[in-house]
């Protein structure tokens, strides 16, 4: 069972903020939460994708920056695309007129944990950016690498725990896979579905670690 944690609020300071936010005028009211990412293709699909994916050595990293790919992006009114993802993946979730989220609950599909303080929870490239970079995005222009980074279409934008996030890093399926094992196929399902969709390689430690992944869904 997962636990439930605000690591920078005092559970108190916690609750008496949310009191005060159920009755505040200025809050925004946001369409219902689905709480998840986009569902992502099924297993056999997965297969038949990874089967079509070009396996190639990773390119290098030269010239690669986060800032490369401008994320983060307006989406509506004062909303960015980390915005509309906290609101997305939590529950009960409320923003105040700058869209920030006040309030609500984050559970992170990763390590099975459940957060209550936004700051606590990062916003995962699920293909991260430094690995698109090396598998064909360093050949995109600026306003594709901005269309991938805030993607909200595929699965490839999920709220999780802050620092399981940072210890996946850049890193692909061969060498970091989700710390909860349920979520496996989930994951690789969702990284195969965004690799083809956006026409990146593979290498082949990779596609075998998607392959013995998917073998198992």
């Amino acid at each position: 069972m997962s636990a439930i944690y605000a690591r920078r609020m005092p559970r108190i300071a916690v609750l008496a903020a949310s009191a005060a936010l159920a009755t505040a005028t200025t809050l925004l009211t946001a369409p219902t939460a689905q709480a998840a990412m986009p569902t992502p293709i099924s297993a056999s699909t997965a297969r038949t994708y990874l089967g079509q994916l070009t396996v190639q050595a990773e390119g290098s990293s030269s010239g690669y920056s986060r800032e490369m790919f401008p994320h983060w992006s307006t989406q509506s009114g004062a909303c960015n695309t980390r915005e509309v993802v906290l609101k997305r993946d939590g529950s009960n979730v409320q923003q105040d007129s700058a869209c920030a989220a006040t309030s609500g609950s984050w559970y992170s599909e990763y390590d099975g944990d459940t957060w209550t303080a936004a700051s606590d929870v990062d916003i995962d490239h699920m293909v991260p950016l430094s690995e698109a970079w090396k598998s064909g995005a360093s050949g995109w222009s600026t306003s594709q690498r901005e269309s991938f980074a805030n993607d909200l279409t595929r699965p490839q934008l999920i709220a999780v725990t802050d620092n399981v996030n940072q210890s996946k890093g850049d890193q692909d399926p061969a060498k970091w896979m989700p710390p909860r094992s349920a979520y496996a196929c989930t994951y690789v399902r969702a990284w195969v579905q965004v690799k083809k969709y956006y026409n990146m390689t593979v290498d082949s430690a990779e596609k075998t670690a998607l392959s013995n992944t998917l073998s198992g869904c």
